[in-house]
């Protein structure tokens, strides 16, 4: 029975077995001597793991190279465009066998992290220009293509996000990495980033299912000429641009009344852009929050982000990339250890093993292979000398 036991538990050297596979197996580094790949991936795993720095994370850890060692083997990275090919090939590794082939819902978003400074040549292609935002308009920006399954959020798939990209370029990336993995489109959800003349006249033209929220711009005409009465209902509207393209395009207007809550009351209009989406008008609000998921947000992706000052295009895209992964070998952990197959689908035990929980055996597992610093010591300078041991 003990055996059975110990054979059935899922431990913290397995766990971070399978991470470092996965990271070496798929991303292309290079290092010299005995500082070898599979230690570096620890140190960066760690990092992650406790969302610290390089430098944190360094002096820390017994036994390991120097922060400046380790980011000048980081610095050999320098194709931007291979490490994003390479990291949707380890995310796609993650996948859990129960979502390929099948048609899914979709969400489609933009996460992006303030830019500060003047870009130099290289930053430059790399710098997404956007509403401004902790007192910046400049983003590193990575657009992402994702599924909810179970409350779980499963990327598909990445994109750094160019300077010279459109927005309608942005989803034709994401969508074409679906078809190593045969998953046909239910409907997407698309964040309202993505709220363009261009965006929505290319997925009508592709027919593919999608909701949308509108911003509402401008305080007459528009969008704004809609938000009016007591009731939600359905329309059409015909949006144009200074340069004669337009589109037209099925308009839900939600109305909500807003009870007190944040000391506000009245009506609150929610307007979502719909195409060919079977919900209904009460639900469809409901419908658009479940692209977010039990704990899909970004912010569990920044639970395991390394931390970083550096402003390189390149290491943004693989401490992002890493911090996406991790959630996505969490979840593969999930469908294939902590559950079991039943009737209905699969029963997983969510409760017993958290996100936290798997960042927690990273961090253990990789400290019992290098130790932790348990003492400093003050330097001496010229004048000091140390007690006689006699004293």
């Amino acid at each position: 029975m003990t055996d059975l036991l110990t054979k059935l538990a899922l431990t913290s050297q397995e766990t971070l077995e399978n991470t470092i596979n996965c990271l070496s197996s798929h991303i292309s580094l290079e290092t010299k001597g005995a500082f070898d790949i599979e230690s570096l991936f620890q140190i960066l795993v760690r990092a992650a793991s406790c969302g610290a720095t390089i430098e944190q994370t360094s002096k820390e850890l017994k036994n390991v190279p120097s922060s400046n060692n380790i980011r000048y083997h980081l610095n050999k990275i320098k194709d931007f465009k291979q490490l994003e090919a390479e990291m949707n090939l380890a995310l796609k590794s993650q996948i859990p066998k129960g979502l390929k082939k099948k048609n899914q819902t979709l969400a489609l978003d933009i996460n992006l992290i303030p830019y500060y400074g003047e870009p130099t040549e290289e930053e430059l292609p790399y710098i997404y220009r956007s509403q401004a935002k902790d007192g910046t308009c400049s983003f590193y920006a990575y657009a992402t293509l994702y599924v909810i399954k179970n409350g779980k959020r499963v990327t598909l798939a990445i994109r750094g996000v160019r300077w010279a990209d459109t927005k309608a370029a942005i989803i034709t990336y994401l969508l074409a990495e679906l078809s190593d993995l045969n998953i046909k489109i239910q409907k997407i959800y698309l964040d309202r980033e993505f709220f363009s003349i261009a965006v929505i006249s290319w997925l009508i033209a592709l027919d593919i299912p999608f909701i949308m929220p509108a911003i509402k711009r401008g305080k007459t005409g528009g969008i704004n000429q809609f938000l009016k009465g007591k009731k939600s209902y359905k329309t059409h509207h015909t949006m144009s641009s200074q340069k004669g393209k337009s589109v037209t395009f099925e308009l839900w207007i939600v109305c909500r009344y807003k009870k007190g809550k944040r000391g506000k009351n009245g009506i609150e209009y929610l307007v979502y852009v719909v195409h060919k989406v079977k919900t209904s008008l009460s639900y469809i609000r409901e419908s658009y929050r479940q692209r977010f998921g039990i704990e899909s947000s970004y912010r569990l992706k920044n639970v395991c982000r390394i931390r970083t000052t550096t402003k390189k295009p390149v290491l943004r895209l693989l401490f992002v990339g890493i911090s996406f992964l991790l959630v996505n070998i969490w979840v593969n952990f999930l469908w294939r250890r902590i559950s079991q197959p039943r009737c209905g689908g699969r029963l997983i035990y969510r409760d017993k093993f958290p996100l936290k929980q798997m960042l927690s055996f990273l961090r253990q597992a990789v400290e019992q292979i290098f130790e932790t610093v348990k003492e400093v010591y003050i330097p001496l300078d010229n004048s000091s000398r140390l007690p006689s041991p006699n004293t």
